[in-house]
């Protein structure tokens, strides 16, 4: 956090702008689609609320199914499931980590030839690195099938020049605690198409229609993001880049000092585009490391009370969704075998960087 976060909430409480509306909201809105180029944003109250209401707008119900690729967190596969739809799980290319346009061609092919209706497609911008979008809205366009752009973790990173979450019919933005910016928790849901973005504020403020009594036509929610935690997205935002440039910087120590270790690797950023490196993860081969895994490495830091994680486990190997369908090559399985997230922390100093790489050094 910084001290301009603090000047935000402090103007809301004096001027007593609390709810869930006020000139923050409307301000951080316009924040975020300056910096994204994208015409509309409608702030909510987490990421997986902006998701759901995208399920709904693009009509998402019971018997459809939705393509969601399943290297990724559950939020972007649960709303899916909220509509009682059926989550298709695609899997991903060894490129980006991200969604492979080919495995999404086959997976909507299969699905015609059964008879099912493929309403939208899900595709995530993992840990801030760009999936292949010229590739996957091709085939999106071929099958006219909306997408959902999941770019929750990569607020600031671009594909040939253009911002990650500005590509899909509706995309999706997240300001959870953990995110590259925060507002405690929230999100967004961001558009070029005024009318869906209007729909969603619509629909995350309880569907209240225009009567001067409480009369609803539609089944609504309580999504809308407050004012006070607007007001912290704002002093966020004046420092995104800045720690966007901290959490590079990061990637960039850990890359010169580990990549010296036969069997560490990391995810490079695939030509034209640009990553905000919202957490650096490496790979871990045991078969060069001399037989250290991503597992050890994990434990010896946690010795040190540093944490460090696996990589997310794919959805198509939990058990709420062992019965969906998946089109795959093993690609993620692989990745969450041997796969560690690092600390990555905008504020990490260099000695805590330090830390981190002695409590890798020691085990080799």
């Amino acid at each position: 956090m910084g001290h301009q976060e603090l000047e935000f909430v402090q103007d809301a409480f004096a001027t007593n702008w609390i709810a869930p509306l006020g000139p923050h909201v409307n301000g951080f809105e316009g924040d975020l689609a300056s910096f994204t180029g994208v015409q509309h944003v409608a702030a909510l109250s987490s990421g997986t609320a902006a998701l759901h209401l995208a399920m709904i707008l693009l009509g998402v119900e019971a018997g459809d199914e939705v393509i969601c690729q399943s290297f990724t967190f559950s939020a972007s596969a649960n709303p899916i499931v909220y509509q009682g739809a059926t989550p298709v799980f695609v899997d991903s290319e060894p490129e980006t980590w991200n969604m492979d346009p080919n495995l999404l061609e086959d997976a909507i092919m299969e699905r015609q030839r059964l008879g099912k209706k493929v309403k939208a497609i899900v595709p995530v911008h993992l840990y801030g690195v760009p999936a292949k979008m010229d590739e996957i809205m091709a085939i999106a366009q071929k099958f006219d099938i909306p997408v959902i752009e999941d770019a929750a973790e990569a607020l600031g990173s671009t594909y040939h020049g253009k911002a990650c979450g500005s590509f899909g019919k509706l995309n999706v933005l997240s300001f959870n605690g953990n995110k590259i910016i925060t507002t405690s928790g929230g999100g967004a849901l961001v558009g070029d198409d005024g009318i869906l973005i209007e729909k969603a504020r619509f629909l995350a403020t309880q569907a209240r229609d225009v009567a001067p009594h409480y009369q609803h036509s539609h089944i609504g929610y309580n999504y809308r993001l407050s004012n006070v935690c607007a007001g912290i997205g704002r002093g966020q935002m004046l420092n995104l880049n800045d720690r966007i440039a901290s959490r590079r910087g990061h990637f960039v120590f850990y890359k010169k000092h580990l990549s010296q270790i036969e069997g560490i690797t990391f995810l490079d950023e695939p030509q034209n585009t640009f990553s905000n490196r919202w957490l650096t993860c490496i790979l871990v081969d045991p078969n060069l490391t001399g037989g250290k895994t991503r597992e050890d490495i994990r434990l010896n830091l946690n010795r040190y009370n540093i944490e460090s994680r696996p990589l997310w486990k794919p959805m198509h190997l939990q058990p709420v969704f062992a019965d969906s369908p998946y089109f795959g090559s093993g690609i993620s399985d692989q990745l969450f075998q041997n796969g560690l997230c690092l600390p990555s922390g905008s504020n990490l100093e260099q000695d805590d960087l330090n830390r981190v790489l002695d409590g890798i050094l020691e085990l080799f």
